[in-house]
């Protein structure tokens, strides 16, 4: 079996073709080499309470995104809130307009604000194959 690494708070997986079958992990795998610490996406930490405040410089977004063979495609990092760190171009997240730097609000109904990106993780990889995400968007990324 090839090499393969958690994608977790400090690495990325690398994960060999074999292995990607059947996966329905909500992060995605490539071929590069493992990162460890990788920088995040955003350019300020956000409180929950500033996403929520009428009049804010974040737009609400939802998307129902259907899970292939891999998974959804793409990364969840951060606690409360939680953001997209990545989104494979290639996979579902991509295709309905996920972005990278958007901050989770819910993930199937279940409101994620407070979550760390291990509970959020749980939701998605426990829940359907249908995940559907209500995202604030800041309109500044």
């Amino acid at each position: 079996m090839g090499p393969r690494t958690a994608v977790g708070p400090s690495k990325q997986e690398k994960v060999s073709p074999q292995d990607r079958h059947g996966s329905r992990g909500n992060g995605y795998y490539n071929d590069s080499p493992v990162l460890n610490n990788p920088k995040s996406v955003l350019k300020r930490q956000v409180s929950p309470e500033e996403l929520q405040t009428p009049g804010g410089k974040y737009l609400k977004r939802i998307f129902t995104i259907v899970g292939d063979a891999v998974g959804w495609g793409f990364v969840v990092r951060g606690s409360s809130p939680c953001h997209i760190q990545a989104v494979d171009p290639s996979g579902p997240a991509a295709a309905v307009g996920m972005k990278v730097c958007q901050f989770v609000l819910c993930v199937n109904g279940v409101n994620a604000l407070e979550m760390d990106y291990r509970t959020v993780s749980h939701l998605i990889l426990t829940g359907p194959r249908t995940v559907v995400m209500e995202v604030m968007e800041p309109l500044d990324c």
